[in-house]
């Protein structure tokens, strides 16, 4: 399927008349505007904090706005500012590197002195590209090390986790550790995470087949689930590397994977790359522990990242939390200093750093605050970067892909609206583009942040609120609605699933 890449949409909004309840009317808009202040006077809402501001992206003018400039916790909304702003401070261009180098010299086959695994924080690192590693030193006829191996994860400090982030977030995959050395255990790019693989057993009652993946010596699995009907779960225990599995899975079940972080992902991927070097028959003598590189020391091989350009498709459009914090650090080192760093571009993306308060890169920190206002400058100042269709068309598209895929399908929205979602408890957000249906198509940018509403499904489901704004906005101009604003407005009694919560839940 194509979808016409988000450019500049031709359209001048007439002068703007502000309203006594805090909304804004553009001239010939007061239609929009009343359903708009309709949707929101939704009972639900009563006693939560309602953010929004619609933005006219050729002209800069703002079409709607209630509370639009009044600072909230935004969640995974945050990863539009990193991710910007990472655009620009390190380029489309960028790649993170992994290295084997050392400061030892040869002799025949063996390697006389120190072997140094360098890690530059690649948050796509997988067990195979540490096995190419290993393969690239055993074809330059490598087979022993007469030394140790060096783990290097200096490129960032050793904070593992954000700051603001809850310690009961710790158990998730979500919520794993970001180092420089790390491991992402398949496709889905969870750096800091392994798989835990679980196949019933031969009968109903026998225990189930677990194991883990990448396979390493770092993590302790602990089998409590047996075959079953029902479901499993594998929890890492507080502090610890112990994964217990739990539950029960059908005799009929295909494998189930279930994600779980590991303390400490520089160990993980020490194990992963000695396990690689033993399959190739390469013998290290000294065994193995965290150390610095020696400066001047020679690159031995090197394992390079996909562009940022390419690498943000998969963060945006699954909201990766881990790939968000990984170019905070990158930027800086630290957090403080990685958003300082990227700090320096946000002038330029319509946010002054004096009025926000962000601490990571994804969002989770609950000490993040920026406004609506703020949102939709940066999605209309991108439009004059040379990275925007890259860095927009990885933006979900509703009813379509990533994290909107299964929101606004068979309405005005479908494949129209192009935006992120970002969700903990108590706090909901969406922000994006979409394009009118007028003679003269106007695209709008959008942010829609709701703050303190009460997370009961029988009250309200804050995500209905967000689609029917922006299912609104998507009907402007259009003659008819494939379906109405009033029956988006009756939807959400399904549980709210959130991406980052503190009560465990990600999506």
């Amino acid at each position: 399927m194509k979808f016409r890449i988000l450019g500049a949409v031709v359209a001048v909004a007439a002068g703007l008349t502000l309203t006594s309840s805090g909304g804004a009317t553009a001239v010939g808009n007061e239609e929009l505007t009343a359903d708009l202040d309709a949707i929101l006077a939704n009972a639900g809402l009563r006693g939560a904090d309602v953010g929004i501001t619609v933005r006219d992206t050729s002209t800069g003018e703002v079409v709607y706005t209630r509370s639009g400039s009044k600072r909230s916790q935004v969640a995974s909304n945050t990863k539009l500012v990193t991710t910007t702003a990472a655009l620009d401070l390190l380029g489309p261009d960028f790649k993170w590197k992994t290295e084997l180098v050392s400061a030892g010299s040869r002799s025949g086959s063996t390697l006389n002195g120190d072997l140094v695994l360098r890690g530059g924080g690649d948050p796509t690192m997988s067990a195979q590209r540490y096995k190419a590693l290993a393969d690239a030193l055993k074809n330059s006829g490598v087979t022993k090390v007469n030394g140790a191996l060096l783990l290097d994860d200096t490129a960032f400090d050793g904070v593992p986790f954000g700051p603001g982030w809850a310690w009961d977030d710790e158990p998730y995959a979500y919520n794993a550790e970001t180092s420089a050395l790390t491991v992402s255990a398949d496709a889905r790019l969870l750096a800091g995470t392994v798989n835990v693989r679980v196949k019933p057993g031969a009968a109903d009652g026998a225990p189930a087949q677990v194991s883990v993946e990448p396979a390493n010596d770092h993590v302790q699995i602990v089998n409590n689930a047996i075959t079953g009907s029902g479901s499993v779960s594998a929890t890492r225990e507080h502090g610890t590397n112990r994964i217990v599995v739990n539950g029960s899975i059908a005799k009929s079940s295909e494998d189930v994977l279930k994600a779980a972080p590991v303390q400490d992902p520089t160990s993980l991927v020490s194990s992963v790359f000695q396990k690689a070097l033993q399959a190739n028959g390469i013998q290290v003598t000294g065994g193995a522990r965290k150390a610095k590189a020696p400066q001047g020391a020679a690159v031995l091989a090197t394992e390079t990242s996909k562009p940022l350009s390419e690498l943000v498709n998969p963060l945006l459009k699954e909201s990766n939390n881990m790939m968000s914090e990984a170019l905070v650090k990158t930027a800086g080192r630290t957090w403080s200093n990685g958003i300082n760093q990227l700090s320096t571009k946000w002038g330029g993306l319509g946010v002054d750093a004096n009025w926000v308060e962000i601490f990571d890169g994804s969002g989770m920190s609950r000490f993040d605050q920026i406004s609506p206002d703020d949102l939709t400058w940066i999605l209309t100042k991108a439009k004059a970067k040379p990275w925007f269709v890259a860095w927009a068309t990885s933006l979900p598209i509703a009813g379509y892909d990533g994290t909107l895929a299964n929101r606004m399908g068979g309405t005005a929205a479908q494949y129209n609206v192009w935006a992120k979602t970002g969700s903990m408890t108590g706090v909901s957000a969406l922000t994006g583009y979409v394009t009118t249906g007028e003679a003269q198509p106007r695209q709008f940018a959008f942010s829609i942040v709701q703050n303190n509403f009460v997370l009961n499904p029988n009250v309200i489901n804050p995500r209905s609120i967000e689609d029917a704004i922006a299912v609104r906005l998507a009907e402007q101009g259009r003659t008819t609605a494939t379906l109405s604003t009033a029956q988006l407005r009756g939807q959400g009694e399904e549980r709210l699933d959130v991406e980052c919560s503190w009560i465990g839940t990600c999506k």
